[in-house]
């Protein structure tokens, strides 16, 4: 369906995006301005004030000493930007791991890069494949946490679902004396929910963000706690790390096991590596979860540019899809049926069976059947060129049209919350 001005509602969603993300970033550019402005012109001054004091009282009218105070500045700033001094040695093996980690995790604090022509060359092929390898192992972990948390949040709606089904039950038990009565009002899926097909029931996007915020903010924070006492830094230091390190921004003004010497060296290294790939895996995932909101909410504005006042929320903002119908009637056990219930039976084999005395619309009746009449109107199309006489002739196949969302993470995460069904349009 396109929008006014021929425009499909993906170009649509792509350029409200770009003007939305232009609008936060001068946003962002304004705020951060008005924030670190002023501190930045006094530690420039503060800077000018010493420089100027240590000329007056010990380089008095002396440009060879002037000249050779500019020559140590220039290499100390370059000796403490590059780790010489002050810090431990960056291109032993420990250090190098840890320089190779922030290459696959594409963190690239600054900290640590190479000086010789060979190690830049290296940099290029060695990035090329590492780079592509932690974004697969970044997707791969997407797929199965949001899988487990769907896997979690489909138990415990089972879970309640059973106790509201078991107190229908027992209230049933006390207004009916009949056992038989008993046991036909008690349904199938008390015994039949470990059957259910997890892919049948989408968990609410909201939910698993939620979870995944909860969790991305307990690493966070233990992580935090773990570099605030061993790196001498502010605990709000030690978490803005964590935060700038998990989400690969890696500014480098803070980076951690580059003191000299640790207690338990060791175990502090491999304690940080865990955090590293964890945290980055937990807060990829959310990142990835959070796009797939924000999609929903470009989505939600472009319709309700297109259809005004309408009500448009429902069709096309994220929901759980509620599987309590399905889980209730295409997973029940099969029943012994004869006669005219069996003929039933047979002709609708790939419908779900529905309960004896229930009323069918005929919405449900065309969502039940839509597979069959397609297929059948596919084969009236087919056979209809034989009956005029034109021979057979081959199906024209019909080619897979990639869809922007198709592929990568987005896609991912799609899949795991949003309805297969399309919308009639």
């Amino acid at each position: 369906m396109c929008l006014c001005g021929g425009l499909a509602e993906n170009n649509a969603r792509f350029i409200l995006l770009a003007v939305v993300l232009a609008v936060y970033m001068l946003a962002g550019a304004a705020l951060f301005q008005r924030l670190e402005s002023d501190l930045e012109i006094r530690q420039a001054a503060e800077f000018w004030q010493v420089y100027h004091a240590f000329r007056r009282h010990h380089l008095r009218g002396s440009s060879l000493a002037l000249q050779r105070l500019h020559e140590l500045l220039y290499a100390y700033g370059n000796a403490s930007a590059t780790g010489i001094i002050n810090k431990r040695r960056r291109w032993d093996f420990p250090g190098s791991f840890h320089f190779v980690s922030t290459i696959v995790s594409t963190i690239g604090y600054g900290s640590t890069a190479p000086q010789t022509t060979a190690g830049k060359a290296a940099v290029v092929l060695y990035g090329f494949f590492g780079c592509s390898g932690g974004i697969l192992f970044f997707n791969l972990f997407l797929e199965r946490i949001i899988t487990l948390l769907a896997w979690i949040l489909r138990s415990w709606h089972i879970r309640r679902l059973r106790r509201r089904l078991r107190r229908t039950t027992l209230t049933s038990r006390r207004i009916s004396k009949s056992s038989s009565i008993q046991r036909s009002s008690r349904p199938d899926i008390l015994d039949d929910d470990d059957h259910v097909d997890l892919d049948q029931w989408k968990p609410s996007v909201y939910w698993v963000m939620f979870y995944l915020s909860i969790t991305s903010c307990i690493v966070a924070c233990c992580a935090a706690a773990l570099y605030a006492p061993l790196e001498d830094w502010d605990y709000f230091d030690a978490l803005y790390f964590a935060f700038v390190s998990f989400t690969t921004i890696g500014f480098g003004d803070f980076v951690s096991t580059q003191k000299p010497s640790y207690p338990y060296v060791h175990w502090y290294r491999f304690a940080n590596f865990v955090f590293l790939v964890v945290g980055c895996c937990c807060i990829y995932s959310l990142l990835n979860v959070t796009s797939i909101v924000i999609k929903q909410g470009l989505t939600y504005v472009i319709r309700k540019l297109q259809y005004g006042n309408q009500d448009v929320a429902a069709p096309y903002l994220p929901r759980r899809q509620s599987f309590v119908s399905t889980v209730y009637y295409s997973k029940r056990r099969p029943t012994r049926l004869g006669g005219r219930d069996a003929i039933r039976a047979e002709d609708n084999s790939d419908t779900p069976r529905r309960m004896s005395g229930e009323v069918i619309s005929m919405k449900d009746f065309l969502s039940a059947n839509k597979v069959s009449l397609a297929v059948m109107q596919k084969q009236l199309y087919d056979a209809a060129p034989k009956q005029r006489g034109g021979g057979s002739h081959a199906a024209t196949p019909s080619h897979q049209v990639l869809k922007p969302g198709a592929v990568g993470p987005l896609a991912i995460a799609s899949e795991k919350f949003e309805s297969k069904n399309t919308i009639n349009r």
